[in-house]
């Protein structure tokens, strides 16, 4: 059947489709509204149905396509109450089989003796006789109309409820004359310069394609305007934050002053380090705001970049906020960064002549900071006698007001969301930098991340030796356990994770390790151990002296959730054991693996498994083989989607097709297309 009145796209599907009201409701609860709507909806595969078969030529139980002529049909009903529709089915060469359909009464209403059909679904033996089971059938009685379901490439829709794929074939044939009314999205330089399909070329392709190589270029054209459409509202982004220029934002970069800061320290920083840090500075001479991400690995010594680039402005008078996800990195941060920039200092005034820089003053303001201590921070910020807060979500509040804050950093942007990291930066409209210990693939980083400009660390300082990995079945676990006994005899300590804090009443949990459980079971199998806690229950206030008496080695191993993920650091813990590792993704598990191999001393991270299958995980084993982060972040990206991995749902991105994602090229591509277009806007 074809529907011959004037469809316009954004006509109601009710007006247009026959169909039950419940359809209808079913295609409105999927989203799809219009005709428009509906040829958009686009197939998630396609099924190649173009060779016609004969009942002599067809393979038993392959799936076939077969022309030819039913008859002979009856309606029976079963001793079971059930109802066969039974008949005969000849093809066009002669041959016959017996055609059987289950449960489907309504068939012999729509099939008439004698008529001419194509037949599609898998032949068997029953008995002597060559049956057809319940095959999809298509009428081949309309002359001038092509085959919908067989003789073709077929499209495969995504199923809803009621809606199969089948009916929606049937329903997009219906008004596929109005494809040609889609309007185009890309520039017409762009679609010329990337030798693209026109956007309705491709989805009439899609949906009605004459080969393979049509739906690969039609393919091709939606994922690049996918990519594009990102890129180009990225960009976009950036440009209307860089709009807002001052000249106050305007930062000399004081090569001296970082050519002292590196003389005052204990190591040589590496050359990523120095390349990041000079990108920033140079973003920071100019009068619009820069908006950039420093992207590394686990220890590849990002907070010496935000260090150096903090002692810049600081120098030059002006005063920085450094957002963290948890109290206790920001009360590290407060220790480490102020330690910095105080022996820094007092490098400084120990020279004769050069750079000079005042006494740099750091403040703390996290929930749990007491309300006076608070109040106070908060005066002096206002006042701008403090140089640099280090804080949490504290930071965002109203009451929060700086004289003159010229740099915003958010450690772990992923982990805060739009608007709260919206609120820090509004405070001024700094210049913004994003850190992120969370190797993340540069196709992805480019998309998600696409209204910064990308600086990323890929070395690690000194000569860190790498952390030995051993995935553990549960039999393993006695002689691990020997292993740390004798390396805490050796002063090492032990950091021990696990996915619950309490004993799940779950029956599926019931195998999942808890905090409290595991640390009741190591003080049995520890027993001249001191073992503590670390979990999200806990004060502020308790999870910072659990902290601290363990870098004082006043416990021996340490069991905690996630909370120790980002940030932590006891470069005397050597050791790390992960329970029910199965859990977690691989970036996760990598950050966890950070936790170690901080000092000299050989470090170790054992991922246990509930049960001795998972241990033969390859997802698992990806661990003991790479020690590149960025490495793990690709293969975890091809097993979770970008979605679960990095919480980007947050981030206002769509879903991606993920064959864009892990198409370098492709991603380069749309964003070097959408620079160029906008240029010319």
């Amino acid at each position: 059947m074809r529907y011959t009145a004037s469809v316009e796209l954004y006509t109601p599907l009710a007006q247009v489709l026959k169909t039950k009201r419940d359809y209808i409701e079913a295609l409105g609860g999927m989203g799809l509204h219009t005709v428009e709507d509906l040829l958009l909806y686009l197939p998630r595969t396609h099924e190649d149905l173009t060779e016609m078969s004969t009942i002599e030529s067809a393979r038993l139980h392959e799936k076939v396509s077969i022309r030819g002529t039913v008859h002979a049909l009856k309606l029976i009903r079963t001793r079971s109450h059930k109802m066969l529709v039974k008949g005969n089915f000849t093809d066009t060469e002669g041959s016959e089989a017996e055609v059987v359909w289950f449960n489907q009464p309504h068939i012999t209403r729509m099939l008439t003796d004698g008529e001419e059909v194509v037949l599609t679904g898998k032949l068997i033996l029953h008995g002597k006789k060559v049956q057809f089971q319940s095959p999809q059938f298509e009428s081949t009685k309309i002359r001038g109309q092509n085959l919908v379901h067989a003789g073709r490439l077929v499209p495969v829709y995504p199923q809803h409820e009621i809606i199969t794929s089948k009916w929606l074939r049937e329903k997009i044939t219906l008004i596929k004359d109005a494809i040609t009314e889609i309007p185009e999205t890309l520039p017409e330089a762009v679609l010329e310069e990337e030798h693209l399909l026109p956007r309705s070329d491709a989805i009439y392709a899609l949906h009605f394609p004459d080969d393979a190589s049509q739906v690969e270029r039609a393919l091709q054209r939606m994922e690049f305007e996918e990519m594009y459409q990102v890129q180009k509202e990225a960009l976009e982004r950036k440009r209307e934050w860089q709009g807002r220029t001052q000249e106050r934002l305007k930062i000399p970069m004081d090569i001296e002053l970082i050519r002292a800061l590196f003389a005052s320290l204990r190591f040589t920083p590496t050359n990523s380090q120095k390349i990041a840090i000079y990108e920033i500075l140079k973003d920071m001479e100019q009068s619009r705001p820069m908006s950039r991400l420093l992207e590394g690995d686990v220890g590849s010594g990002k907070t010496l970049v935000a260090t150096a680039v903090m002692a810049n402005v600081i120098r030059h008078g002006g005063q920085c906020a450094l957002m963290v996800p948890t109290e206790v990195l920001a009360k590290q941060h407060v220790q480490s960064i102020g330690e910095t920039l105080i022996h820094f200092y007092t490098y400084l005034q120990g020279k004769e002549g050069g750079t000079k820089m005042h006494h740099p003053t750091v403040a703390l303001l996290t929930g749990s900071v007491p309300k006076r201590e608070a109040e106070d921070a908060r005066m002096r910020l206002a006042a701008g006698t403090v140089d640099l807060v280090i804080g949490t979500h504290a930071l965002i509040q109203e009451a929060v007001q700086f004289r003159d804050l010229k740099l915003v950093i958010v450690d772990e942007q992923h982990r805060f969301g739009v608007m709260q990291r919206q609120r820090l930066v509004e405070k001024g409209s700094p210049h913004f930098l994003s850190m992120t210990a969370t190797p993340i693939p540069r196709t992805l980083a480019l998309t998600a991340y696409g209204h910064h400009d990308l600086s990323v660390l890929l070395e690690k300082p000194g000569n860190r030796k790498p952390i030995q990995t051993k995935v553990v079945p549960p039999a393993g676990r006695k002689t691990v356990e020997l292993f740390i006994d004798r390396q805490i005899e050796g002063g090492r300590q032990v950091f021990v994770i696990c996915p619950l804090i309490t004993e799940s009443e779950n029956e599926e949990m019931a195998e999942i390790k808890s905090v409290e459980q595991e640390a009741a079971r190591l003080k049995v199998s520890f027993p001249r151990r001191c073992i503590a806690m670390l979990h999200g229950k806990m004060t502020p206030a308790e999870k910072e002296e659990t902290m601290r008496e363990f870098k004082a080695k006043r416990s021996d191993i340490l069991v905690s959730t996630s909370v120790i993920e980002v940030g932590i650091d006891v470069p005397n813990a050597s050791i790390i054991i992960i329970e029910g590792s199965e859990r977690f993704g691989l970036a996760q598990l990598h950050q966890f693996r950070g936790r170690v191999g901080r000092d000299e001393h050989k470090s170790h991270c054992f991922l246990f498994t509930t049960t001795p299958e998972q241990s033969r995980s390859q997802r698992l084993k990806a661990m003991e083989m790479f020690h590149d982060g960025f490495k793990l972040a690709e293969i975890d990206l091809q097993i979770r989607g970008p979605g679960e991995l990095y919480g980007l749902r947050q981030s206002g991105i769509p879903e991606f097709h993920l064959s864009g994602l892990l198409n370098p090229e492709l991603v380069v591509r749309a964003r070097r297309a959408a620079e160029k277009h906008l240029s010319k806007v």
